[in-house]
């Protein structure tokens, strides 16, 4: 992997970690467009970058971090059901992983979801609550663990689970930030050890790449999050469902061309 390569996988990840169109599916698309999904180091940096991203969330909202308790226990609420499905499923979801057709077929469904959403939670924007239960932070875990199929996009199944909980769009979001915290930092360790694991060391270049990665990531989220937040509260979630859809169909349409998207 070469440092514009890096940089440029780690914008991507900046860009689309906290947009509800899957930055899973947007990595492994990019990657395979630039023939570097299959080494085993582009899996692991693609993971890794995410603590870039994390740490945007903590500093744009550290004020959040320090106010309870309580608020670090709805979060282990909500990370649980992750954890343990993520631990169960580990060996399949990798298999998933690596089906390029899922991720497009799920990207084409969340956006035809996505065109009717606004509708279907019309009165949350005007009764919605900005207080999240010990329940409602539970089943929001719950519908994290649908975004374990490539293409789903944690934060789309995360905020339309926090809208299924009578949440605002704004808290539903805001929420969705702050589950990523534990479960990016999780998947990321865990992918570090995997990949330590199977033999592979990180020698003076990879450092140099992961140290790169995060840092562009870490500055894209931070305009990407506070840039979502106000479009979705005033312009809701139908561009994002077109977006989703355009790009499912142009990854349909490679993969009838038989252009290699393949990352096995």
């Amino acid at each position: 992997m070469s440092i514009i390569e890096a940089v440029l996988l780690a914008i991507v990840e900046g860009l689309t970690e906290f947009l509800p169109v899957s930055s899973t599916g947007h990595m492994i698309i990019v990657s395979s467009v630039m023939g570097i999904a299959s080494h085993p180091f582009t899996k692991t940096f693609t993971v890794a970058i995410q603590l870039g991203a994390i740490l945007a969330v903590i500093v744009l909202y550290w004020k959040r971090f320090f106010q309870s308790f309580d608020f670090y226990f709805k979060l282990l609420m909500a990370f649980l059901p992750a954890a343990v499905i993520g631990f169960l499923l580990n060996d399949y979801i990798d298999a998933l992983l690596e089906r390029v057709e899922v991720v497009a077929i799920m990207l084409i469904a969340g956006g035809v979801l996505f065109l009717f959403i606004d509708k279907l939670f019309k009165e949350t924007e005007t009764t919605g609550s900005n207080d999240i239960s010990y329940p409602a932070a539970l089943k929001i875990g719950f519908f994290q663990t649908i975004a374990m199929l490539p293409g789903v996009s944690r934060s789309a199944a995360t905020i339309i689970g926090g809208l299924t909980q009578q949440l605002n769009k704004k808290t539903a979001a805001e929420f969705s930030f702050f589950l990523a915290v534990p479960t990016m930092f999780a998947a990321t360790g865990y992918k570090l050890l995997k990949f330590y694991k199977e033999g592979n060391e990180f020698g003076s270049n990879e450092i140099m790449l992961l140290a790169i990665g995060n840092v562009v990531a870490f500055i894209v989220a931070l305009l990407a999050i506070k840039s979502f937040i106000r479009f979705l509260t005033r312009h809701g979630f139908k561009l994002f469902g077109y977006y989703r859809i355009a790009i499912g169909v142009f990854i349909l349409i490679l993969l009838l061309l038989k252009i290699d998207l393949s990352i096995v």
